[in-house]
C-alpha cells in the first residue's frame, strides 16, 4: 500500500499530462501555424531539384532568423513599389517566332569595358555574412563559377573589398554611397580600384526610406541592434535620412578625379535625370528604385526604362534592376533597351540556401532561362533583340 501511495503522489498529474500533450501538438508539423508562408517544409528539396530562382526563397526563409530574412525581403513604406516591380513584368508580353532558324544562341556582351558571357550581373547588396558565414566571398565564388558573372560589391559589404577580390577571379565593380566631404571618398575608391574593381557605381537614391515591415521584427533583434537603429533615426520626426539628402550634381565632378574606371549613377528613374547624367560626365546609368526600398509609390524600373533609353540615345549604357527574377525578365528589359540586368534578392536567397553553390545555381538558372527565351523568340544574339520582340501595356 505504501508503494501505491508513493507512486500515486509522484506520478503524472492530469495538468502535466495535458501540458505535455499540448506541447506535442504545438510542435507538430501538421499544424498550419508551424508552416511558413510559402509551402510545406516537411521536406527541404536538394539543390539539384530547384528549377527557378523563386525556389530558393522559401529555403532561405526556413534557414534564416525572421529579422534577417525580412531585411532581404522587405520594401519601403507599405511596399507598393516592391509589388509593382513584379507586376510590371505581366504588362510586357514576349512575341514568339518559331520559324526563325535559330540554331545557336550568343549572349556575350561588353558593358563599360567589362566583358560578360551573359548580360546579367549581381547587384550591390549589404551584409552577406548574415546570410552565410563566408559572406561576399562565397557570393563572388558563385558568380565566378557561373560564367564569370560580374558582381557589384556593396559599400556596406560585411567583408573588406580586397578579401572579396581574393576569393575568386571573376569581374568586380564597386558601389559607393558618397560621403559629403569629397576627400572622405578617396580611401574607399582607391581601395576598390586597387583591388581590381572595373567600374564605380554611385548610388544616388534611397534618401528617405521607411520600412514598416521592420517594425514587426523589432523584438526579434538583439538589444545592441535595436539601440543602434533607434539612434539612427533620432532627431528626425519625419524619418528622413539626412546623411543622403545633400546629394547634387556637383557630386560627380568631385568624384571624377578619384576614379580611373567608368563611373555610373544608380537610382535614375526619369528621362530628365538620365540626360543630366550624360551632361555631367556619367558613363553609365542603372535604372533602379532600390528594389522597392527607396520612395514607395515610385514607378517600377521596367516601366520607365524605355523613356530613359530614349533620353540617353545610345550615348552611354543603361543597366536596370529591381524586381527581376527570371531569364525572360532579362529578355524583356533588353528588348526595351537595357544593356544588362542586375539581380539583387535572387542571389541573396541562393547564398542563404546553399552558399556559393546556391549563388551559382541561381545564376545558371537565369542564364538558361534567357537562352531559352531568346531561342523561342527567334533571337540568335543580343544585337538581334529590339522592341519588336515585346508588346507593352504599362498601367
Amino acid at each position: 500500500m505504501d508503494k501505491l501511495i508513493h507512486h500515486w503522489g509522484n506520478g503524472l498529474t492530469r495538468r502535466h499530462a495535458f501540458k505535455g500533450l499540448a506541447g506535442f501538438l504545438a510542435g507538430s508539423t501538421l499544424l498550419h501555424g508551424q508552416q511558413d508562408v510559402f509551402r510545406d517544409h516537411s521536406r527541404s528539396p536538394g539543390l539539384a531539384e530547384l528549377t527557378s530562382s523563386f525556389d530558393f526563397e522559401p529555403i532561405a526563409y526556413a534557414k534564416l532568423p525572421r529579422g534577417v530574412f525580412n531585411y532581404t525581403a522587405y520594401g519601403s513604406g507599405g511596399e507598393f513599389t516592391l509589388r509593382r516591380n513584379r507586376a510590371a513584368f505581366d504588362w510586357v508580353q514576349l512575341v514568339p517566332r518559331g520559324l526563325a532558324g535559330v540554331t545557336a544562341i550568343d549572349t556575350s556582351t561588353e558593358v563599360c569595358g567589362t566583358k560578360m558571357a551573359f548580360p546579367i550581373m549581381v547587384a550591390p547588396t549589404a551584409a552577406h555574412v548574415a546570410l552565410f558565414p563566408e559572406g561576399e566571398a562565397a557570393t563572388h565564388v558563385g558568380c565566378t563559377n557561373a560564367s564569370d558573372t560580374p558582381m557589384i560589391i556593396s559599400a556596406n559589404a560585411s567583408l573588406p573589398v580586397d578579401k572579396i577580390a581574393e576569393s575568386a577571379s571573376g569581374p568586380l565593380w564597386y558601389q559607393l554611397y558618397p560621403r559629403q566631404q569629397p576627400e572622405a571618398n578617396r580611401p574607399l575608391l582607391e581601395t576598390a580600384q586597387q583591388a581590381g574593381c572595373q567600374a564605380i557605381v554611385v548610388t544616388v537614391d534611397q534618401q528617405a526610406a521607411y520600412y514598416e515591415r521592420r517594425l514587426h521584427d523589432r523584438h526579434l533583434l538583439n538589444s545592441a541592434t535595436r539601440a543602434r537603429r533607434a539612434t539612427r533615426g533620432a532627431g528626425s520626426p519625419y524619418r528622413i535620412a539626412g546623411f543622403r539628402s545633400w546629394y547634387d550634381w556637383k557630386l560627380f565632378h568631385d568624384l571624377r578625379p578619384m576614379i580611373q574606371v567608368p563611373m555610373l549613377a544608380k537610382g535614375v528613374l526619369t528621362a530628365e535625370d538620365a540626360r543630366l547624367c550624360v551632361e555631367h560626365g556619367v558613363e553609365g546609368i542603372v535604372v533602379s528604385n532600390h528594389g522597392g526600398r527607396a520612395l514607395d509609390h515610385s514607378p517600377s524600373s521596367l516601366e520607365v526604362l524605355p523613356e530613359i533609353v530614349d533620353a540617353v540615345a545610345g550615348r552611354i549604357p543603361v543597366i536596370v534592376d529591381s524586381g527581376f527574377r527570371r531569364g525572360s525578365d532579362v529578355l524583356k528589359a533588353l528588348a526595351l533597351g537595357a544593356s544588362a540586368v542586375c539581380f539583387g534578392r535572387a542571389p541573396r536567397y541562393g547564398l542563404a540556401s546553399f552558399g556559393a553553390d546556391g549563388v551559382q545555381k541561381v545564376l545558371e538558372i537565369l542564364q538558361g532561362e534567357l537562352v531559352l527565351a531568346m531561342a523561342q523568340t527567334g533571337r540568335p544574339n543580343l544585337a538581334s533583340i529590339d522592341s519588336s520582340l515585346v508588346r507593352t501595356d504599362f498601367a
